[in-house]
């Protein structure tokens, strides 16, 4: 899958734009997603994302994707792991069975640089901040690079400073001009014109709306990094706004303390279709939910791909033979 993947970057960001769009249009259906917790474990959850992607994609599907915090610091597997099902859209019928965490990666980094370049309008940072090294931000070095982003260096912070320095290590061998490892997280904002703050976070942990008065850029990829007070001092950039604004996530807390959602200024296909414009005066936060369409259109593209890729295995006999009578 990866080796699908590698090298069409492009093409994967302007599926995610053409998935948004599809959906702005109203030619989908994402119902809300489903979260499954454990009492004994409340930092872990299970989340099911059903969803239906028309107009050219015309394909159904459920990602099942687990996040477990502790799962690299306690068993040394990713935090992450995923499956994602696909619907024939005539019979119903399963197609596909994919392995997701790669797609989920993928269409998360596609849409937080489609982000980047749409809010800010050029592929140019003087300087990006990553919080927390994992993952998702190898995914979006692998957009920023691929898609040929002049940035001039990286001020990378992570509670594990080594991951961070490893990470760093990593961004200079392939191509990035320099780095450093920031001591708090304050330096990620300050020091840097796009940020990226990637999955982990349970609750806010940044307060302070001044680490925003130099205007930056927030891809707010984790949703809960940011205290209300930061959130409702910026312009609010979502994928979709119903769907952001729950699960105490960061808008959701800022609509809980504001009593309305008026800080929130429109979808990024609002901005892409030019019903809304940003004041690039003004900080600017985008927080996406991650729709469960935009892993369809990436999934269901990967699985066109698959016969041409070598890759891939069909079962013909998994369905039991029935009658209809």
């Amino acid at each position: 899958m990866t080796q699908q993947i590698d090298g069409r970057r492009e093409e994967c960001v302007d599926l995610v734009r053409r998935a948004y769009l599809t959906h702005y249009r109203g030619e989908s259906v994402n119902p809300q997603s489903g979260f499954l917790r454990f009492p004994q474990n409340p930092r872990a959850r299970i989340i099911s994302l059903p969803a239906y992607l028309g107009g050219e994609f015309d394909v159904a599907g459920l990602k099942w994707i687990a996040s477990f915090p502790d799962n690299p610091r306690v068993h040394g597997i990713p935090r992450a792991s995923a499956v994602l099902l696909l619907n024939d859209t005539t019979t119903g019928y399963p197609v596909a069975v994919l392995e997701s965490s790669v797609i989920s990666a993928t269409r998360t980094a596609a849409s937080a640089v489609l982000a980047a370049e749409t809010l800010t309008g050029a592929r140019r940072a003087r300087r990006v901040g990553v919080v927390g090294t994992g993952v998702i931000a190898r995914h979006v070095w692998n957009f920023l690079r691929d898609l040929g982003w002049e940035i001039d260096g990286f001020t990378l912070f992570d509670l594990d400073p080594a991951a961070a320095e490893r990470f760093g290590e990593e961004l200079t061998t392939e191509g990035a001009k320099e780095y450093t490892v920031a001591t708090n997280v304050g330096q990620a904002f300050t020091e840097c014109d796009l940020v990226v703050l990637t999955p982990g976070a349970g609750e806010p942990h940044v307060h302070d709306p001044r680490l925003l008065a130099h205007n930056p850029v927030v891809l707010h990829l984790s949703l809960r990094d940011l205290a209300p007070e930061v959130i409702t001092s910026a312009q609010n950039i979502t994928d979709d706004t119903e769907h952001a604004v729950r699960e105490r996530t960061s808008l959701h807390l800022a609509e809980q303390a504001t009593g309305g959602r008026d800080f929130i200024t429109g979808t990024l296909a609002d901005v892409l279709s030019g019903r809304v414009t940003v004041d690039r005066e003004r900080p600017v936060i985008f927080s996406p939910f991650g729709l469960g369409v935009l892993d369809l259109a990436v999934g269901s593209w990967v699985h066109r791909e698959t016969p041409a890729a070598g890759t891939g295995r069909t079962v013909p006999d998994f369905f039991t033979p029935t009658t209809t009578q």
